[in-house]
């Protein structure tokens, strides 16, 4: 085997620093006890704190716009272009800030769990526990596998790097740059380690459409008898909670692929919010904090006892645990499973005019996949007291760099393919909007998720929406069972005053049309025929 040095040399990346190369969970731990980079907690999870910066820096991450990414990059507000010649400055720094440090961690990784569609990612790093983190969430090469392995793609991450807008053409010190034509990405300024896991995010979403495989933000998970289902949605939707099913196995909860093959993860680890977590709503996950190998960030621990405080947010709201997959109970052993046979779409609706469920044509489906809808509830920053709509397209924008018909269109053709059965899962409110109606009774939601997972909704009867055209069922016999009235599956009916359920339908008739108008001249007639009906 080449000595790593060399390797390195290799790649032009020279440095004196002693170097550690692929480090087990224990040694990456000892190394960061030793460098005081965190602490362990009473029942041995790693803590740690990233300063500043508690979550991702999405006005600092840049693509270089080349001759590579010219044309094939969505370039926007989402994807910021940074020109060759401030990549090159910033390259030139990162090098001699590298040949500077005394001490380096690499790990070498794949992104992806399904051979044929995995990269080599060498990650460079100057913290013990980012080494640590990103071991935990990419997918771990074996002892023979780790002897072969050739980087493709490599993330030098030094977050004492401080980046010089003027110099560098970036907007802060921090700075996240991808360069997709020498396959390097440099990332400076900040402790937040999530950066990394998204860069080799945004890089299969790069490369995987032009295969044909179609890249996915999503959880997924496997019934008893085999059928894969993938879930869609923004945060707070309960994308999580609801494909953490102990009936089903779960593939990730996060980043997927959709091959000829299989839906497989393109991590070998979790990284779940922590933030209130408590053992009686969450025991899966709150067993994790409770593990030698999890890394805990920014939750607070007592000094003392090393006790952690879940609901202390003082260091962040967005606290954070990275953990292996296998952590979870009733896991996928390849982190992959059989293409989908359903797919759904979770929204939380806090206008309250969505129904709990609806079934989706193919065409639909790419409607709402491009719009990615869900609202931010009232009260949620100081002068909202209506509803706010988001629309993050493909459910998540921030890491799609092509434009995102390439990936609706991939979701059309694989859904037709398969016959696939298409949902759109409404968590949000019923009897009126926030602050008038009601959260959707959870088990009303998993009541209809099974019944449609389960193919319970085949034989019943549907009606279409008046609002939006797809088919909503109008008794579902699971509901009665679960004690819950039947008149949920028609929100208007629920609500007490029906004249303003028709206002508040109209007004977020409008907001979907209107933000769709982006996409209308990238999709099919078939699609723009699936928008919600404006009066």
């Amino acid at each position: 085997m080449i000595p790593l040095a060399q390797s390195l040399a290799a790649q032009g990346i020279h440095t004196q620093a002693d170097i550690h190369s692929n480090l087990g969970t224990s040694a990456l731990v000892e190394a960061t006890i030793s460098a005081k980079e965190g602490a362990l907690s009473k029942h041995g999870a790693l803590v740690v704190q990233t300063g500043a910066k508690t979550g991702r820096s999405a006005k600092d991450k840049f693509i270089v716009r080349d001759a590579t990414t010219e044309d094939t990059v969505w370039w926007g507000k989402v994807n910021a272009s940074m020109t060759p010649e401030h990549f090159a400055a910033l390259k030139e720094d990162f090098m001699a800030a590298v040949a500077s440090k005394e001490t380096l961690y690499v790990a070498d990784l794949f992104g992806g769990s399904q051979p044929e569609h995995r990269v080599n990612v060498r990650v460079i790093n100057e913290l013990a526990w980012h080494n640590l983190f990103i071991r935990t969430l990419l997918v771990r090469p074996t002892a023979e596998e780790l002897a072969d392995i050739t980087p493709e793609y490599t993330i030098i991450d030094l977050p004492s790097f401080k980046a010089d807008p003027a110099r560098h053409g970036t907007n802060s010190e921090t700075v996240i740059a991808v360069n997709l034509t020498e396959k390097l990405i440099l990332i400076g300024g900040t402790k937040y380690a999530g950066e990394m896991k998204k860069s080799v995010f945004g890089i299969l979403n790069y490369l995987l459409p032009t295969k044909g495989v179609m890249p996915m933000h999503c959880s997924s998970n496997i019934s008893a008898d085999g059928k894969t289902a993938v879930f869609f949605g923004l945060s707070g939707t309960g994308k999580t909670t609801l494909s953490a099913d102990a009936s089903r196995t779960l593939i990730g909860d996060d980043e997927h692929g959709w091959s000829d093959t299989a839906v497989f993860n393109f991590e070998g680890g979790c990284y779940a919010k922590m933030i209130r977590l408590s053992e009686e709503a969450e025991p899966e996950i709150y067993a994790t904090t409770r593990r030698f190998g999890t890394v805990l960030e920014n939750v607070v621990m007592d000094p003392q006892t090393r006790e952690l405080d879940f609901d202390d947010n003082s260091l962040a709201e967005n606290t954070r645990g990275a953990y292996p997959i296998d952590f979870i109970p009733n896991t996928s052993k390849d982190n992959l499973g059989p293409v989908p046979s359903n797919v759904v779409m979770l929204t939380a609706d806090a206008f309250g005019v969505l129904p709990p469920i609806a079934k989706l044509t193919p065409e639909q489906a790419m409607y709402h996949f491009l719009s990615g809808y869900t609202a931010k509830v009232a009260g949620t920053e100081i002068g909202v007291t209506e509803p706010e709509a988001t629309f993050s397209t493909c459910f998540g924008a921030p890491f799609m760099p092509r434009h995102p018909s390439v990936y609706g269109n991939l979701l059309k053709e694989r859904i037709a393919k398969g016959e696939v059965q298409c949902w759109l899962l409404n968590t949000g409110w019923t009897g009126g909007k926030y602050g008038t109606g009601n959260r959707m009774p959870i088990k009303a939601t998993r009541a209809l998720l099974n019944a449609a997972l389960d193919g319970d909704l085949d034989g019943v009867e549907f009606r279409e929406d008046a609002n939006f055209g797809f088919a909503v069922p109008v008794h579902v016999p699971v509901l009665a069972q679960a004690g819950i009235d039947q008149t949920i599956l028609d929100p208007r009916s629920t609500w007490s005053d029906t004249t303003d359920y028709d206002a508040t339908a109209a007004k977020l008739v409008k907001l979907f049309i209107d933000n769709f108008a982006e996409f209308e001249a990238h999709v099919d007639e078939g699609v723009r025929k699936a928008a919600p009906i404006a009066v």
